[in-house]
């Protein structure tokens, strides 16, 4: 039933049911529990189909929103989920946790006087019906090139490379380091934000596109990107992400029951820790879990350690509530779950006992000052206000950097100070016939910007290797 305008304004935006609070944190189910068919349909309703499209532009792979929500409003949700994979190969992982509110739905124009079509929502459901459908038609594939291009990772970017590459005829291999593929994915986003099972899903779709993938297999050792060149692949995209731990560099720093998040959320989401004995990946015995950083990351930390049943979970910001990088919607549901939070604080050292554990962090009272580099506002320790917290775990999520490994065994590959590969809008490096894109060339960003990166690329690649390797490659 086609709505009219003043009958669609009237509809107020649909919440998602989610496990409560008291119930999930015993728990690594997932935390939303998604639409039914009815209320997507309703929420669906709410799109005015503006004829300017404007969340078209919040989109970083630009799914055509207005058209996909169309076909959800008319309960065509094989045609939505359809259109969606015109432009984004993992709609079911972009649903659950690409920050829709900063994106798209920020530019939706219901959003300046009510609420924003929760295109999030319908696009996780689009996607969740497909996936429960017994035969999922594939797009029909062109003839093959006899091309084949190296994709080194499958993270985000890596698979969405790789998916629009074989679409247009071109063999794909992927190399992976780790035993399952979804970089990213599976080893740092936990069970109850993202299930495992759907990232398999999507993984397994790209397969049936005829993305071979190889695990196991560390670019820079097995082989190098020079050896994959003067081998069989006429192309290489560098997707290896920002896996680097960063730590603090602070007195005490290496006493034990101190975790990078990576080693954290790795043992817990890729080796199954939480689920130990299982697994044999044990988590650490925690009574007093302190997590330092004020991103998703550490609200993924903290989140995971409050299932695993420490008596207390703290988080350490430097700043405010107001400046955290974290989504609204993760601080919320930490709240929620009995996580605390000590704003304006930063660790200065790291106590341990007679055994050489960590039992305390000495931390320091901050003011705000005038804005950084990042346009929030500089922390500035304020003298004599040292305090302890008391910590058995501690967990170091203030970011990552990218992993040296495929620069320094690659001649001729450009990167900048902090280790990241420089590539130009295109994803093209400074070394003929290699691409790079995602967190390796941008440090830590969002899943969907990682994939727009992959997008831009594949349409770059392909042009290249369609020149049969003359193009120019300072064109424009």
């Amino acid at each position: 039933m086609v709505l009219s305008k003043k009958a669609r304004l009237a509809v107020h935006r649909h919440a998602m049911l989610e496990q409560q609070p008291e119930v999930r944190v015993g728990n690594f189910l997932e935390v939303p529990l998604g639409y039914d068919d009815e209320t997507a349909v309703s929420e669906a309703q709410r799109c005015l189909q503006c004829p300017k499209k404007p969340c078209i532009d919040g989109c970083p792979v630009g799914i055509d929103i207005p058209a996909f929500i169309a076909r959800i409003a008319e309960g065509d949700f094989p045609g939505a989920a359809k259109k969606l994979k015109e432009t984004n190969l993992l709609p079911a992982v972009c649903g659950r946790v690409c920050p829709q509110e900063e994106q798209c739905e920020k530019l939706c124009v219901r959003a300046k006087t009510d609420e924003p079509v929760a295109i999030g929502c319908l696009e996780r459901f689009a996607a969740d019906y497909e996936r429960n459908q017994v035969d999922v038609p594939l797009p029909e594939r062109p003839l093959r090139t006899g091309k084949k291009v190296a994709v080194v990772g499958s993270g985000p970017s890596g698979l969405t490379v790789a998916g629009d590459l074989a679409k247009m005829g071109h063999d794909v291999t992927i190399f992976e380091a780790l035993h399952k593929p979804g970089g990213v994915l599976v080893y740092g986003i936990p069970e109850f934000r993202l299930p495992k099972a759907i990232v398999q899903a999507e993984v397994d779709y790209l397969k049936r596109l005829g993305v071979k993938i190889e695990l196991n297999s560390v670019i820079g050792r097995i082989e190098t990107v020079d050896e994959l060149l003067d081998g069989e692949f006429d192309a290489v995209y560098i997707a290896t992400g920002a896996g680097a731990p960063v730590f603090l560099g602070i007195p005490g720093e290496n006493l034990g029951g101190i975790f990078s998040a990576n080693e954290y959320l790795t043992r817990s989401n890729l080796m199954k820790g939480y689920l130990y004995p299982k697994y044999d990946t044990p988590m650490p015995g925690s009574n007093n879990v302190v997590v330092l950083g004020g991103g998703n990351v550490a609200m993924d930390s903290a989140r995971t350690a409050k299932r695993l049943g420490p008596d207390s979970v703290t988080v350490l910001y430097r700043r405010t509530e107001k400046e955290m990088p974290a989504r609204v919607e993760e601080i919320h549901h930490a709240k929620q779950e009995g996580v605390a939070f000590h704003f304006l604080t930063a660790p200065i050292a790291f106590l341990g006992d007679e055994t050489n554990m960590v039992n305390r962090v000495r931390c320091l009272r901050m003011e705000l000052g005038e804005p950084d580099a990042s346009g929030r506002r500089r922390p500035i320790p304020v003298e004599g206000s040292e305090f302890e917290v008391t910590a058995d775990t501690v967990i170091v999520a203030i970011g990552n950097m990218a992993n040296p490994l495929i620069p320094e065994t690659t001649p001729g590959l450009p990167v900048n100070r902090w280790g990241n590969i420089i590539a130009d809008e295109k994803g093209r490096t400074g070394k003929s016939g290699v691409f790079a894109g995602g967190d390796i060339v941008t440090g830590a960003a969002t899943v969907i910007e990682a994939m727009g990166a992959g997008r831009i690329a594949a349409r770059s690649i392909h042009e290249y290797i369609m020149a049969g390797g003359q193009w120019d490659w300072n064109k424009p």
